[in-house]
């Protein structure tokens, strides 16, 4: 008997092994069936899908036997992988100068060998598809194909598994990425708040106390400041909202009274009684209530801040359609050029704005549409410049 020579190339083809997860595993119908296949089609008793590893083959599938594994310097199989022939075959292992007085011979009464290597596409040997009899014989030319044919089955078989558990590790790392960005990026930003808030809050109290006793380009040094504060506000609040949509949409669903929630987003955004006209008093059934909230607050707030008019108004509106809930929000602001309406929904897409307008950051919008894309529905703009814009979204019901 003559103890299979490793491959030049063992080290590697075993740390490619790993990437597969096959040793080790319980059955699994896609590969038993092909043992059964090939069985029958080569009409043979035993038939085996084998993973060489360090000191073993491990059986992934077996048909006709019980083992599930058996040393390697006994197998057929580590003198398969080592051939060059699209099939390695022994008629008569009792014949054969490396398998007389073989263990395995002796212990399962197995005489004819054919298996084909499992190689995949860098070209490491990951074991073979074999098959036994207990006496001497040969296969055709059919059975040889077929034999070829499953093989390359096998492979693409175990190749989806590789790629699936790569899939897999790269979405976990993935998942605990974005989680560690997402905890950074609320710390970040809270922390932030409160001294933009001082800033933001202390420049127009300078301001007022400095009344008619500073120059113009002092006062206008403190425009800038303020205006500058405010847009990093604007941006830190987009990137809350941003990393806070995907809790908005955990929430429980609820019953949700339209008249209330007007008054609540009036008091949340400190509006006049009159600032907010709200045409829907509806009960609305099984709605997620804070992402709802959240959608409006953001529509009704960028109604507001893009607003030159002396009196600001905005309409809210409900319908309720077969399949979704319909809300509009409808300002007389200062409306948006025909060309620039898709572009606001663009993540860190802002447009240039006139009469010394603070652009907005991009975040606020983006994050919206996604927020009622992944509650089912959708949203559209249609707008005039210097006559106002009406946003309209849905809700799946």
């Amino acid at each position: 008997m003559e103890i299979p020579k490793l491959p030049s190339n063992e080290q590697e083809r075993l740390e490619i092994l790993k990437e597969y997860h096959l040793l080790d595993t319980a059955p699994e119908v896609d590969y038993d069936n092909i043992t059964k296949l090939i069985s029958t089609i080569c009409e043979v008793p035993i038939a085996l899908i084998t993973i060489l590893d360090k000191d073993r083959n491990f059986f992934k599938a077996h048909s006709g036997i019980s083992l599930q594994e058996s040393p390697r310097e006994i197998s057929f199989c580590g003198h398969a992988i080592l051939s060059d022939e699209p099939i390695f075959i022994i008629e008569d292992a009792r014949l054969d100068k490396r398998f007389i007085n073989n263990p395995f011979i002796d212990s399962e009464n197995t005489v004819f060998y054919a298996g084909v290597s499992l190689v995949n596409p860098e070209g490491y040997v990951l074991g073979t598809l074999c098959v036994f009899d207990y006496q001497p014989r040969t296969l055709n030319e059919t059975q040889k194909d077929a034999l070829i044919i499953l093989g390359k089955q096998v492979v693409t078989s175990m190749e989806l598994r590789r790629q699936n558990f790569k899939l897999e590790s790269a979405k976990k790392q993935l998942t605990t990425h974005n989680q560690e960005l997402k905890k950074f990026a609320s710390h970040v930003s809270h922390d932030l708040k409160s001294p933009l808030a001082n800033i933001i809050s202390l420049t127009q109290l300078l301001k007022e106390d400095l009344e008619d006793k500073i120059s113009s380009s002092a006062e206008e040094y403190l425009f800038y400041i303020n205006e500058s504060a405010l847009i990093l506000k604007d941006y830190i609040d987009g990137i809350l909202l941003h990393y806070k949509a995907d809790e908005l949409l955990k929430a429980k669903k609820q019953d949700v009274q339209l008249s209330e929630l007007c008054e609540d987003l009036k008091q949340l955004l400190l509006l006049q009684s009159d600032a907010l006209i709200c045409h829907a008093t509806e009960t609305i059934k099984n709605i997620n209530k804070p992402a709802l909230t959240q959608i409006l607050i953001n529509l009704v707030d960028n109604a507001l801040k893009y607003n030159d008019k002396m009196k600001r108004t905005l309409h809210m509106t409900y319908t309720s359609l077969s399949e979704f809930h319909e809300f509009s929000v409808t300002d007389n602001g200062i409306g948006i050029a025909e060309n620039q309406q898709q572009m606001i929904f663009q993540l860190f897409k802002s447009i240039p704005l006139k009469n010394n307008k603070k652009p907005s950051t991009g975040i606020g919008l983006s994050t919206i549409k996604n927020l009622v894309a992944q509650l089912g529905g959708d949203i559209k703009v249609s707008s005039q410049l210097g006559q106002g814009s009406n946003f309209t979204f849905t809700i799946a019901k």
